[in-house]
């Protein structure tokens, strides 16, 4: 890919929950997670002078969690009031020291942070719209106001909440970028045998969201 010179007026670098939750030793574990930390800290010293943040951020109980269906295991689907559900082991605590960002993240230039995942009865993956796809986090309105309009994002996972940040960025109408050596993957399986990293990849390029490296970052 082409170079990518980084605007500091216009252009933010969005961290999707890179929690300790989410990495080895955590609830819910992304295989390599932990290894996103060291290039969102190049990016946060070096290119970028606005970042934000969104943490998953659950009550207990919530409607997530395969232990709040009886008979039900981590990664099971079920239907609820809003479509699909993929069921999680118990992850992202209220208050809980994994719930927190990594603490090896340096945040100076992280001027918001958006808890999501907070209601007990809908799930949210997106930094913009929980899963209902219309409750909003609020994300939208404070981007706008303060005149972003290219979003980098990264962070854990892509093929899920890293995934629907960027299409819900593309579909508001930013320029959107996905930055892979500073995001990781789950892989559950997927239809036709193939991942849910290589079919959320696809469906991203069809909406117009580009893949890079920090590399290509100026």
């Amino acid at each position: 890919m082409t170079r990518v010179t980084i605007d500091p007026a216009t252009d933010i670098l969005g961290l999707i929950d890179v929690q300790p939750t989410f990495m080895p030793g955590g609830e819910l574990p992304v295989a390599d997670g932990a290894a996103v930390v060291a290039p969102i800290n190049r990016l946060l010293e070096g290119p970028f002078q606005h970042a934000f943040a969104t943490q998953d951020w659950h009550p207990p109980g919530h409607i997530s969690f395969a232990s709040s269906h009886p008979g039900r295991a981590p990664y099971d689907e079920i239907a609820v009031a809003y479509g699909p559900q993929t069921l999680w082991p118990d992850h992202a605590m209220q208050e809980s020291a994994n719930a927190s960002l990594h603490p090896g993240i340096a945040q100076a230039r992280i001027a918001v942070v958006v808890r999501k995942g907070t209601f007990r009865h809908i799930d949210s993956y997106s930094a913009f719209f929980e899963n209902d796809r219309t409750t909003a986090t609020g994300l939208n309105g404070w981007l706008r106001e303060r005149g972003f309009r290219r979003l980098f994002l990264c962070g854990l996972a892509t093929d899920f909440c890293v995934a629907w940040s960027a299409e819900d960025a593309a579909g508001l109408g930013y320029d959107t970028y996905v930055i892979e050596d500073a995001s990781r993957g789950i892989r559950l399986p997927g239809p036709g045998n193939r991942t849910t990293l290589e079919l959320s990849r696809e469906r991203l390029i069809e909406r117009g969201v580009r893949f890079l490296t920090s590399a290509d970052l100026i």
